[in-house]
């Protein structure tokens, strides 16, 4: 067994990392840090984004002058809308700078999740936003104000083609990052609130119908509410540490298990670290006398190509090591076995070749 000692020059991009307590512990994956993307980078440019925030910011204080003045609540709850625009794009413009910095300290990943927190308040203020609007759209429902249809229908105008333009500057940014999508999907949300109060305008125009501004106001409501909902569950997920979407954590400990000289895995644990970067755990048995890091290496091949998870950190051992293994004996009840495990607070299924609960 001499040839399995804990050989670090396996994985030289991640340094010295000293002695484990396991012969063949943790070892990550072969592209090491350097290879991650690690959330929000470079091509997520902040001078699309910057740009977005000048042309949303300048057009807002001209919709609330002019929703002011045509009492036009869809105009009105769009440039409040434009508002929250404009503060979804500096808290993703404060978060890139953030996640830009290296790990250090007690922030080992460094302050990569940034961008979820911003995510998530995007989502929590179109949520809170879309709450105010629709009891404001129901009382102007139930007691119609005058609505001047002629200027709604111009400033709405004009608000989709800055949204457009705004839109297409944030498109040239990084939307594979949570924190560019949120603001990505506050300015869709505002282009298409825009076009409904377009209509509205020129239906209050054509027809006289003052209610077509508040129901116009309910069309943006839906809008967010469905935006902010997508928001705060895929963020929450990200802080809950589910396993990312797509990826069935016991489909990939199946996987891993039917690899050759595997013998068990358990403790499997896949979240995400930020948008985009999936990260794996597992302590895995393999067979006596079996090479562990030709075993680990083989695995790693598998999730990077099969699973796009780059970051995986693999315990190795051989089966036999502990006194306590958990292979299961034929036999024995299952409240044995788990009492035996080997890990003392192992954490989901065990994974075993052959059929086995999950």
């Amino acid at each position: 067994m001499d040839n399995h000692g804990h050989d670090h020059d396996d994985h030289d991009d991640h340094g010295s990392h000293g002695s484990h307590g396991h012969d063949h512990g943790s070892e990550h994956g072969d592209g090491g840090h350097a290879g991650h993307s690690h959330g929000v980078v470079a091509d997520a440019d902040r001078r699309w984004l910057t740009a977005a925030l000048a042309l949303i910011t300048v057009f807002m204080a001209v919709e609330v002058t002019v929703g002011v003045a045509a009492h036009s609540l869809a105009l009105i709850s769009d440039a409040a809308h434009m508002l929250t625009d404009a503060a979804s794009i500096v808290l993703a413009l404060v978060a890139m700078r953030l996640a830009a910095r290296p790990a250090s300290g007690g922030y080992t990943y460094g302050l990569k999740r940034a961008e979820i927190l911003s995510a998530q308040a995007n989502g929590i203020t179109l949520l809170v936003l879309s709450a105010f609007l629709a009891f404001e759209a129901i009382r102007r429902l139930i007691w119609p104000p005058d609505v001047t249809g002629g200027l709604v229908l111009a400033t709405a105008l004009v608000g989709i083609l800055v949204n457009l333009a705004a839109v297409w500057c944030i498109s040239k940014a990084n939307r594979t990052s949570l924190n560019v999508e949120g603001a990505y999907q506050h300015l869709l949300t505002d282009l298409f609130g825009f076009i409904a109060t377009a209509i509205a305008g020129a239906v209050v125009l054509a027809t006289g119908f003052a209610r077509a501004d508040a129901i116009a106001t309910l069309v943006v409501v839906v809008l967010m509410l469905r935006a902010g909902i997508g928001l705060v569950r895929a963020s929450g997920r990200i802080f809950l540490e589910a396993a990312p979407a797509g990826l069935d954590p016991d489909a990939i400990g199946d996987r891993l298990v039917a690899a050759d000289q595997v013998v068990e895995v358990h403790d499997l644990h896949v979240w995400t670290i930020t948008s985009g970067q999936p990260a794996l755990s597992a302590h895995v048995l393999v067979e006596p006398g079996s090479d562990c890091h030709a075993v680990r290496r083989g695995l790693q091949d598998l999730l990077r190509e099969d699973y796009r998870i780059t970051h995986a950190t693999l315990q190795v051992d051989h089966h036999g090591e502990d006194a306590g293994d958990v292979l299961q004996i034929i036999g024995r009840s299952h409240a044995e076995t788990e009492a035996d495990a080997h890990c003392d607070d192992s954490h989901g299924p065990v994974h075993r070749t052959g059929p086995h609960p999950h």
